[in-house]
C-alpha cells in the first residue's frame, strides 16, 4: 500500500465531526486577584452533536518548540533503515532495534487505546487531537500531518511512532557552547518559539537528518553522529512525559479556568496549565534528581546509582551499538528497552495485527510483528512492575499491616491517568488453606473490582461551570480533554517527596494524605477469627472496564472505541499484572484486646468507650477494629456483649 492509498483509506474510514451551526455561548471567568478574564466558546446543548462540545481552535493548544512545516523538514527515516545495522550481529540480537521494537515507543502510533481516546477527545474539544498526535507520532506532527486532528492524514512512515529518527534528531533547546553541536546554535537562533522548559511535546527537531547521540567517539559507519550529552539527560524524556492541557489556566486559588479562545496559553508555563501527566516533574522533585539514589542494581544495567530516567528505562549495559566490523563493546551502552508498565498492550497488539485477519486496523503493519520482540517487551514490563515496589507484611493483634514502598523516581503508578490503577488484594485462609475472607477481589470474567480495599489511582473530573456549558454532569469524568479538577490522587510519591513542591507542580495528593518524606503507604486489614495465613498481591491494571466501556459508548465519530473494546475482550480484558506477592503466617489473637497483652481487662473496657457509637473506616489506621468482634465495620452493642463475655478481669 502506498502512502497515497493509505491516506485515502484513513480518511474514508474517518468521520471528522463537522463544526456546529448552533448558537454559541461565551464563558468569561474572572481570575481572582489576577484581574484577568478567560474566554472560550462552547457549542450549546448536550450529548452527541454535529460538532464538538467545545469549539476550541488549534491555537488554544499551541506550545513552543519546533512547529509543523510540511516542506521544511527532511523526511524522517523509517526504522527499517536503522534495523539493517542495529538489529543483529552474526545472528545475535543487539540492544538497540529489538529492544525498541518491543517497547510502546515503537507502537505509540499503533496503540488502539490511543485512537479510541483521540476520537472522544476531538468530540469534546475541537483540534485537541493536535496535542495528542505531536507525541504519539512526532514525525507526522512536525511534517504537517496532524490536521485533520483525527490522524486521518498520517502516512505509513508516521506509524513508526517515537522512532530512531525522531529521538536522534532532537536538539537540546538550552545551547551549551563547547558541548552542544555547533550546528545547534544556528538552528535554535532561527527558532521563533524557543521553549524555556521541557514538557508537553515542545521538542526541538533538526530540520535535516543530522543524528545525535551520547558519545564523542561514535564510530562513523554509514552515517555521521553528532555528540549530544542531552541524550543522556532526563530532559530528553520530559518532552513527552510531562503533559498539560494548555486550554486551561491555573488560577491563584489553585483551580483551573479556560483560557481565551483562539489564543496560546497566556503564560506558556506547563505548571500553569491543567496537569495530565507529571512523570518528569515528579522525578525532578525527588531524591533521584537530587544526586541520585543507590538502588543496588535493582533496575539492571551496570550502574547502582539511579539518577536519570535512562538509568531505569534504558540501563547502561555491555554491548555493541551496531553490526559494523569495527564496532567495539561499550560498557555504558543504553539498552533501548524504554520499558514501562504496559505489558497488556504489547501482547494485545499481536492479536490485533494478526496478518491473517482481514479486519485488522489500517495502522497495523502488513506483515505483522516480530512476536519475539513484543513478547520480550511484555516480559520486561512485568519485570519492571515487580521492581517498582517492595511489599512488606506484619501482624499487630487482629490487624494485618500491608506496606507498599515506591522504589521508582516518580509516583507509583505514574503516566497516563485514566483507567490505570493499582490495588491490594488480600486473601485470608484457615489452617487447611481454605479461604475465609478476601479484600479487593477482581473477577477476570467480568473485569469487576470490589472496591473494599486500597486503590492507588488518580481521578479527574469537571467543575460545575465547565460541566454545565459542555452539557455534562459535574464530578468524576473520563472526558480527558475537558477535565479541569483532580478529585483523587492516592498514588504513592517517590523518595524526597514534599507536599509544597508537589502542590506547585500540580501533583499534590488529593483526597489522600502523605507526610513530607513519605514514599510508602500502609494499609491495615481486619483479620478474621480462625485465619492462619494472609496472602497479599498488589495488582496493576492498564485499562479498567469502566474506561474501556466509556471509550466505546461515548464514541460517535468512528469505530476506534469498538476496535479497542473488542480487543480488550479478546485479550483477557486488560488482565491485571501481579506486581508484588507476599504471604504471612498469622498468630492467634484475642478480639477486644486493645493493648495486645493477651487478655481483656479494665484497660480495654476504657478504650472501648472511645470507639463505640458508629462505623469506622476499615482501611484507616485506627485501633477501633480491635473491638469489631463481628467484623461488620462498626463498634456497637453486639460487640460490647462479646467484650463482656470475654472479659477476664
Amino acid at each position: 500500500m502506498t502512502d497515497r492509498d493509505y491516506i485515502a483509506k484513513r480518511r474514508e474510514r474517518s468521520m471528522t465531526p463537522q463544526q456546529s451551526h448552533r448558537p454559541l455561548i461565551c464563558l468569561a471567568v474572572a481570575l481572582g486577584a489576577a484581574g484577568a478574564l478567560t474566554q472560550t466558546t462552547f457549542a450549546a446543548g448536550a450529548g452527541p452533536a454535529p460538532g464538538p462540545r467545545v469549539n476550541t481552535t488549534i491555537e488554544d493548544f499551541f506550545l513552543p518548540g519546533s512547529q509543523p512545516d510540511a516542506q521544511g523538514y527532511e523526511s524522517f527515516r523509517f526504522s527499517d533503515l536503522c534495523q539493517q545495522c542495529h538489529e543483529q550481529d552474526n545472528d545475535d540480537p543487539l540492544l538497540i532495534y529489538p529492544k525498541w521494537q518491543g517497547s510502546m515507543m515503537a507502537h505509540s502510533a499503533r496503540d488502539p487505546l490511543f485512537y479510541a481516546c483521540l476520537a472522544v477527545a476531538n468530540q469534546d474539544a475541537a483540534f485537541v487531537g493536535d496535542l495528542c498526535i505531536r507525541c504519539h507520532t512526532p514525525s507526522g506532527w512536525i511534517s504537517g500531518r496532524s490536521t485533520p486532528t483525527d490522524a486521518s492524514a498520517l502516512i505509513l512512515s508516521d506509524l513508526d511512532g517515537v522512532n530512531c529518527s525522531v529521538c536522534h534528531r532532537m536538539v537540546d533547546p538550552d545551547y551549551k557552547p563547547g558541548v552542544s553541536p555547533s550546528i545547534d546554535f544556528n538552528l535554535l537562533n532561527q527558532l521563533q518559539f524557543l521553549p524555556d522548559e521541557p514538557g508537553g511535546g515542545n521538542f526541538v527537531l533538526d530540520r535535516i537528518d543530522n543524528r545525535r547521540g551520547p558519545y564523542d567517539d561514535a564510530l562513523i559507519y554509514g552515517h555521521a553522529v553528532w555528540y549530544s550529552p542531552f541524550h543522556k539527560t532526563s530532559e530528553l524524556c520530559a518532552n513527552c512525559h510531562d503533559v498539560s492541557n494548555p486550554a486551561y489556566l491555573r488560577r491563584p486559588d489553585g483551580t483551573y479556568a479556560l483560557t481565551q479562545r483562539d489564543q496560546p496559553h497566556p503564560t506558556g508555563q506547563k505548571h500553569d496549565m491543567f496537569p495530565l501527566e507529571r512523570t518528569y516533574s515528579e522525578w525532578l522533585n525527588s531524591d533521584f534528581a537530587d544526586g541520585g539514589v543507590d538502588m543496588g542494581g535493582r533496575f539492571g544495567g551496570n550502574k547502582t546509582l539511579v539518577s536519570t530516567c535512562q538509568d531505569c528505562h534504558m540501563p547502561d549495559s555491555d554491548g555493541e551499538g551496531c553490526n559494523a566490523p569495527e564496532a567495539f563493546v561499550r560498557h555504558d551502552l543504553p539498552a533501548h528497552e524504554q520499558t514501562g508498565a504496559n505489558a497488556w498492550m504489547l501482547e494485545a497488539l499481536i492479536t490485533l495485527c494478526d496478518p491473517g485477519d482481514l479486519n485488522r486496523p489500517d495502522y497495523c503493519p502488513d506483515g505483522g510483528f516480530v512476536e519475539e520482540y513484543l513478547l520480550d517487551g511484555r516480559d520486561r514490563a512485568l519485570s519492571m512492575l515487580s521492581r517498582a515496589m517492595s511489599l512488606d507484611l506484619a501482624q499487630a493483634g487482629n490487624y494485618l499491616h500491608v506496606r507498599v514502598t515506591n522504589e521508582t523516581g516518580h509516583k507509583l503508578p505514574s503516566g497516563y491517568p485514566e483507567g490505570r490503577r493499582m490495588w491490594i488484594n488480600v486473601v485470608f485462609r484457615d489452617d487447611i488453606e481454605q479461604p475465609l475472607a478476601e479484600r479487593g477481589r477482581y473477577d477476570p470474567q467480568t473485569a469487576d473490582l470490589i472496591n473494599d480495599t486500597k486503590i492507588y489511582e488518580i481521578k479527574l473530573g469537571l467543575d460545575a461551570a465547565v460541566a454545565s456549558l459542555a452539557g455534562l454532569d459535574p464530578g468524576e469524568s473520563f472526558h480527558f480533554a475537558l477535565n479541569n479538577v483532580i478529585l483523587k490522587d492516592s498514588r504513592i510519591p517517590p523518595r524526597g517527596f514534599a507536599n509544597a513542591a508537589f502542590r506547585a507542580i500540580g501533583a499534590a495528593p488529593a483526597a489522600y494524605h502523605y507526610t513530607d518524606g513519605q514514599y510508602w503507604d500502609v494499609t491495615r486489614y481486619r483479620i478474621p477469627q480462625g485465619a492462619a495465613s494472609a496472602a497479599v498481591t498488589v495488582r496493576h491494571q492498564i485499562a479498567s472496564k469502566e474506561f474501556v466501556t466509556f471509550l466505546r459508548d461515548e464514541n460517535h465519530t468512528n469505530d476506534a472505541g469498538d476496535v479497542l473494546y473488542d480487543l480488550w475482550e479478546r485479550t483477557g480484558k486488560s488482565p491485571p499484572a501481579e506486581a508484588a506477592v507476599a504471604t504471612l503466617a498469622l498468630l492467634p489473637f484475642v478480639d477486644g484486646d486493645f493493648n495486645e497483652n493477651g487478655v481483656i481487662e479494665l484497660f480495654d473496657y476504657a478504650a472501648y468507650e472511645d470507639c463505640s457509637g458508629g462505623p469506622f473506616d476499615p482501611l484507616a489506621v485506627t485501633d477501633c477494629a480491635a473491638f469489631d468482634f463481628d467484623a461488620d465495620g462498626d463498634v456497637d452493642l453486639w460487640d460490647f456483649a462479646e467484650l463482656q463475655i470475654n472479659f477476664e478481669g
